[in-house]
């Protein structure tokens, strides 16, 4: 049970403390400006933590400047930096990337072997310790310490009733971070700037891990699937893996590490990771949109693009009403329903629901607010016609009031 509280700048990790998002970028960290854009463009649809790759000295060199660019940005989303094989090296060379960093993740399963494998870890730590920064021990399931799994295997070979080849893989997982976390601390890292993960592609090797790892364990611990995938199988596994941690209290931080379609925007991975905290009623980031999935009572084109066009306004819009000061929006319940069976009765449930005929060449679409019928809706301009109302909605419940920076909440939905 993690009792630890690990603080990132503004960020809280640990009892209490509401779960965080994460994201990685999948730039060329030696190209400044596109790199800080990217990062500019996950925190803005809500990473709480933006991660990038420092693999080389053009990367470490190019660190400080993309904090200058997205701190000039008005961000204050914490910076953490990536560090596999040459991190020892790297932040000796470069103490300006390491001033400029948040949190750094190292690996300690390929910082090199016998006495180089523990000599680097240590260096990595110190400089980290008197930077006085957060480091996350990640371990990965494909870059296992070679040393510590083979000592495994001698000690079950050892037993009388030996474990499976799987099972000692396994805990060499849990071993390598608990060991390096109680080597963290000896080099003076103190536990309240430790995060700990042990990250593998499968779902209930995952699970396995994790929930040991929350039973020997105090520290803050960032959960997510390695190599998650793309596509459906990325989303879906990454919800189960998750939903089943978190619904336990196991993760105190998540990342859900998808695959992107080419051209694809890398923000896909926020949204999946805060719609897990949405579903399991975790936090609450995003209007929630219900939605019916269509049948023959449907004219699925319309009801289907009225849906889509009413989550892509809120994606887009969520952002600037934070900006803005906007307030409590989050709350907000919307329906866009296709037909009389559930459509009404959705739709009354919803602050504001829209409840199309069903196959209706010129359908009249109820509009409710409130629980309550409003008014039709029709026409060729129908999503909108609704749009529009939402917005009108929101400004009247969660805008600043009037004087303040934000836009008067006088109107009233019609």
């Amino acid at each position: 049970m993690t009792t630890y509280t690990v603080r990132i700048g503004d960020l809280v990790l640990g009892p209490g403390a509401p779960v965080a998002v994460q994201s990685m970028t999948n730039t060329c960290t030696a190209d400044i400006e596109e790199t800080a854009a990217q990062v500019l463009e996950l925190a803005r649809v809500g990473s709480e933590l933006v991660r990038f790759t420092v693999k080389d000295e053009d990367d470490a060199r190019a660190v400080p400047y993309i904090r200058d660019r997205v701190r000039q940005a008005g961000c204050k989303v914490p910076l953490v930096g990536d560090f596999h094989y040459n991190g020892h090296l790297l932040l000796s060379r470069y103490p300006q990337c390491l001033e400029a960093l948040d949190k750094l993740r190292i690996n300690p399963g390929n910082v090199g072997a016998g006495e180089h494998h523990d000599s680097n870890f240590r260096t990595m730590v110190e400089l980290i310790a008197q930077a006085g920064k957060v480091a996350r021990i990640g371990v990965n399931a494909g870059s296992i310490d070679k040393d510590l799994l083979e000592r495994g295997r001698r000690e079950n070979e050892a037993q009388g009733s030996p474990r499976s080849e799987h099972q000692v893989f396994l805990e060499a997982m849990v071993e390598s971070a608990l060991s390096s976390a109680a080597a963290a601390q000896k080099y003076g890292l103190p536990p309240e700037r430790i995060v700990l993960s042990a990250k593998i592609s499968n779902v209930p090797d995952l699970l396995w891990v994790y929930q040991t790892l929350a039973e020997r364990s105090p520290y803050v611990l960032h959960v997510g699937l390695t190599e998650a995938g793309g596509g459906y199988k990325g989303v879906i596994s990454s919800a189960v893996a998750l939903g089943i941690l978190l619904h336990e209290g196991i993760g105190q931080t998540i990342r859900v590490s998808l695959t992107p379609r080419p051209g694809d925007s890398r923000t896909q991975e926020v949204y999946a990771a805060q719609e897990i905290l949405q579903s399991l009623g975790l936090r609450q980031f995003m209007p929630q949109i219900t939605s019916c999935p269509g049948c023959g009572r449907t004219s699925s084109n319309l009801f289907q693009s009225i849906a889509q066009e009413v989550e892509t306004y809120l994606r887009q819009r969520v952002p600037q009403w934070q900006a803005e000061g906007w307030r409590g929006y989050q709350e907000l319940k919307v329906a866009v329903m296709g037909c009389i069976v559930n459509g009404p009765g959705e739709s009354r449930d919803a602050n504001i629901g829209l409840s199309l005929p069903g196959r209706g060449e010129d359908p009249q679409a109820l509009l409710f607010v409130d629980g309550q019928r409003r008014e039709t809706l029709s026409g060729p301009q129908l999503a909108q016609q609704f749009i529009e109302r939402l917005e009108e909605y929101a400004r009247l419940h969660y805008s600043p009031p009037a004087g303040s920076s934000g836009t008067s909440a006088s109107q009233e939905v019609r």
